[in-house]
């Protein structure tokens, strides 16, 4: 679990990750630490990789 909550941005649609809210609809539950998330884990609006998110604030 996240101790604090940040925040990721897709490189390429601007989509959010936010941890406090995880990913539900693709089974990452509120909570859950970027870090944490599968590696073969895509942008729900885009298809982009977790290796194309960048922290925006934390």
């Amino acid at each position: 679990m996240a101790t604090t909550s940040n925040r990721y941005r897709c490189r390429y649609c601007s989509h959010v990750y936010d941890e406090a809210l995880g990913d539900p609809d693709s089974g990452i539950a509120p909570g859950t630490a970027f870090a944490d998330i599968p590696d073969d884990w895509m942008c729900p609006e885009c298809g982009a990789g977790k290796g194309d998110y960048d922290l925006i604030d934390g």
